[in-house]
């Protein structure tokens, strides 16, 4: 997920945000102020950790009062430390004050993703695996937290379910087992599409692999099996290991000799970077 494809997708989901904090008008912002009062506030850092999603943050200001200004001292992956600030907003004192919670709300959550996932990602440095997330996302966030998991050193898995075939445990008990699933997904998707398949078994893995599987996930298996797996397929696909990976676990699995290592936990369990925007004032 670039920073393009996410600003394309990003107003709507703003907008949406926006709605749901202000229904009707801020009450309290509007009994206080008088509409064309101007001020400056700091964005500042309360703890240290990778900053993502400044453009983000500033857009619910900007819908609001698009002569709202900006001046970033960081960028979307820099080190940020508690203390730091970061940056200053100037413009309308309604539009600040009303669009503050939706915009912190998001560079938050964007950047405790992208923290957590560059502590995730040091703990592969030189072993050749690389670190992706999964579809475990925050329903209308997904746009953003992927684009925070690359911001913080790790690789996108498909964005949805259009963006490319896995054939899961329920794939394959549909279809009637491992070759027939995939046989199925060879005849149906396009042949620029790789085809992944889910695994729980060596039986499975075996299958998968002589049904001409492009990528084998290896799903909660055991340290041992996910070696045994790796050996059977012997590069003749890749590899993906996969289930309740976290940062407190993945250092374990550093010698078995996948390709790629996929953590829901990325999104699902990331816990914010707090952030505060102070000192509003009026100019």
């Amino acid at each position: 997920m670039n920073s393009v494809t996410m600003k394309l997708q990003a107003d709507p989901l703003i907008l949406q945000a926006l709605q749901e904090d202000i229904t009707g008008e801020d009450v309290t912002t509007n009994a206080i102020l008088p509409e064309d009062c101007q001020g400056e506030a700091e964005l500042l850092c309360k703890q240290d950790g990778i900053i993502a999603g400044l453009d983000v943050f500033a857009r619910p200001f900007t819908l609001l009062d698009d002569k709202v200004w900006f001046e970033f001292f960081v960028k979307d992956g820099d080190e940020v430390h508690k203390g730091q600030k970061l940056a200053k907003v100037v413009g309308s004192m309604r539009a600040i004050l009303s669009a503050e919670r939706v915009g912190l709300n998001y560079l938050q959550r964007m950047s405790g993703i992208a923290t957590y996932t560059h502590q995730v990602v040091s703990l592969l440095e030189g072993t050749g695996m690389t670190l992706v997330d999964t579809r475990k996302t925050t329903p209308n966030m997904r746009v953003f937290e992927k684009y925070a998991v690359t911001v913080g050193g790790g690789k996108n898995h498909r964005y949805n379910l259009s963006d490319g075939v896995l054939l899961k445990d329920n794939h394959i008990s549909a279809a009637g087992g491992v070759a027939k699933a995939i046989a199925m997904a060879k005849a149906y998707a396009p042949f620029v599409r790789k085809i992944e398949v889910e695994t729980e078994t060596l039986d499975m893995v075996r299958e998968a692999v002589e049904a001409g599987a492009d990528i084998i996930m290896l799903d909660n298996m055991s340290h041992d099996m996910m070696k045994e797996a790796v050996a059977i397929i012997a590069g003749r696909a890749e590899t993906e290991c996969s289930g309740n990976v976290t940062k407190e676990n993945i250092a374990a699995l550093a010698d078995i000799g996948v390709d790629y290592i996929s953590s829901g936990a990325l999104t699902h369990s990331a816990p914010i970077l707090d952030l505060s925007l102070k000192h509003l004032h009026r100019i």
